[in-house]
């Protein structure tokens, strides 16, 4: 029977020295027990397939053991004691394991409760195994509290959950805590490779690697996915399971074809990336694998651009190494941002669009279409150079120097120069023989201003004189700051404009000056200081006088017309 048994459960641990990865929490518990220093209750947390039901129950076997009472009675992996024996089949009357998602309610727990008055029957202990207990209601909750913090003395509990914030604090201080960790891939690679040579399994080392980092540190999901894979193998004796295999058989991508891919978005090579799409799709990649796997080498990039050259590791291979270390040539990190957030987008609207095929397909052309962003307005400003012959860049769509960028701006600096509209529109660059000859001459900020009314631009004329603050003006060049409020696609929209009523390119560079002010607050100002004076005159003495309740709130100056 036990042959037939799955991999996950013939080969659950039994002995707190077969737990892999959980080393230090398996030797602060049986320290504790072996000093006779246990806590009332345990609480396990972790993720999946980590041990906490496995850890739960080697607890209750190393409490209850008969070698604890009796130095004569062995207990072993070979031959375990009676007691043992029955908790590992799970017959044990004194422990009682309960599943907390089915039983949440108050009146699960008051039986629990009266169970724990009873002494336990043949064991040192009676021990209450809680599995996710985090789904017990808040009612089921307080009524385990006082229970929780004075248990009878032979009394134990063991609380095991995936979602530890989901517990009250009420339970957590009455608890003593242990975090099972994520399992690394080495000792996961390490405990397949045992196991697959225990069971006369043919499988390549990259095929188990693959298993071990799809598995994200879960020994249960690990064994399961091997079992899977060893099962064609029972069936034909000779066949060797190789990394090719066990990508088709979980609806993985071959990660030199992504990477591959990668190669042709960022060089701009929309047909030949689409290709690669096609074949990875008929190799029956699944979708949101797929968003996942170009996660992982997007990551790949970014550690490639900012750390330098990749160490060997166990999740990639000295082949995809030497891609990523070729590739990553064109591309930099303001590339892998808006490339990790296209994803992050694409991976929720799978959730919305039923064609899979079709949003991946439009995945591909946006992230080319995002790539060639840069390339655009590279040629935009090789144009400018040479057709004006200036020895500085127009700063539209680019303001201010890319090394200056990160220490001199504030954040809406960064994001009024990375709008895409200033990026993608040029502006005008012939201008008609009429217009040239109306060109007129601007020569202050007032001007500006002035033109801007005369052409009905209303919302270029409310952010020059509100939201921008002039820190000098010269002709052809204006340095600004400016508030939050200011409209993503000014600098386009004034350059364009100042071109068309001047004739003129002009540059027009942003600075974060704090002590600059707008014409609306110059305005305000002026008009402030002009009422404080006025209050001080004896016509306002006399006006306070005959209307005590009056306030003077504005003065105008009559036109002498």
């Amino acid at each position: 029977m036990t042959s037939n048994k799955i991999l996950a459960l013939k080969y659950r641990p039994q002995e707190f020295k077969d737990l892999i990865g959980q080393e230090l929490m398996a030797e602060t518990i049986t320290n504790g027990i072996k000093l006779g220093k246990t806590p009332n209750a345990y609480l396990l947390t972790g993720i999946r397939g980590v041990g906490k039901t496995t850890t739960a129950r080697l607890i209750a076997k190393a409490l209850n053991c008969q070698k604890n009472t009796n130095r004569e009675i062995k207990c072993s992996s070979e031959k375990f004691c009676p007691t043992c024996e029955e908790i590992i089949s799970s017959n044990h009357i004194d422990i009682l394991e309960m599943d907390a998602a089915s039983k949440t309610g108050i009146d699960d727990i008051r039986e629990l409760i009266e169970n724990s008055k009873y002494s336990p029957t043949s064991a040192k202990y009676k021990i209450f195994i809680i599995d996710e207990v985090h789904m017990l209601s808040k009612q089921a909750f307080n009524g385990l509290l006082k229970t929780l913090e004075e248990p009878p003395p032979s009394l134990k509990f063991i609380l095991a959950t995936t979602e530890v914030r989901k517990i009250p604090v009420t339970i957590l201080s009455r608890c003593q805590r242990f975090d099972l960790k994520r399992i690394n891939a080495d000792k996961l690679c390490a405990h397949l490779k045992n196991i697959s040579a225990k069971e006369n399994g043919k499988i390549t080392d990259d095929a188990i690697r693959l298993i071990a980092r799809t598995s994200e540190g879960s020994a249960r999901d690990a064994i399961s996915l091997l079992d899977r894979a060893l099962i064609s193998q029972s069936i034909s004796k000779n066949n060797l399971i190789e990394e090719k295999y066990v990508r088709e058989m979980l609806g993985l991508a071959d990660r030199s074809k992504v990477i591959s891919l990668f190669k042709e978005v960022l060089n701009g090579k929309e047909k030949e990336a689409l290709q690669y799409l096609r074949e990875l799709i008929n190799d029956g990649i699944d979708a949101k694998n797929f968003l996942n796997d170009i996660l992982e080498v997007i990551y790949l990039f970014s550690r490639r651009i900012n750390l330098g050259s990749i160490e060997k590791d166990m999740t990639i291979s000295e082949a995809e190494v030497k891609m990523v270390d070729e590739y990553s040539k064109n591309i930099d990190m303001q590339d892998v941002g808006l490339f990790w957030q296209l994803t992050i987008k694409t991976i929720d609207d799978l959730r919305i669009i039923g064609n899979e095929n079709l949003t991946l397909e439009m995945y591909i052309m946006q992230l080319v279409h995002l790539k060639n962003i840069e390339t655009k307005k590279d040629i935009f400003y090789s144009n400018i150079e040479n057709n004006e012959n200036k020895k500085q860049k127009s700063l539209i769509g680019e303001n201010i120097k890319e090394e200056n960028l990160e220490n001199n701006l504030s954040t809406q600096v960064k994001n009024q120069l990375k709008n895409t509209d200033q990026i993608k529109k040029n502006p005008i660059k012939n201008l008609s023989p009429e217009i040239s000859k109306n060109k007129i001459e601007i020569t202050n900020l007032q001007d500006l201003i002035d033109k801007a009314n005369e052409e009905k631009e209303v919302e270029l004329k409310f952010d020059l004189e509100r939201n921008v603050k002039l820190v000098s003006f010269n002709k052809g060049k204006i340095d600004i700051s400016f508030n939050e409020k200011l409209n993503q696609s000014f600098i386009k929209n004034l350059a364009e404009k100042l071109l068309l009523w001047t004739g003129e390119r002009w540059i027009i560079s942003l600075s974060k000056n704090n002590d600059a002010k707008s014409i609306y607050e110059k305005n305000m100002e002026r008009k402030l200081s002009k009422l404080e004076e006025f209050k001080k005159t004896d016509l306002a003495q006399q006006i306070q006088e005959a209307f005590p309740d009056a306030k003077i709130t504005d003065i105008q100056e009559e036109s002498n017309d």
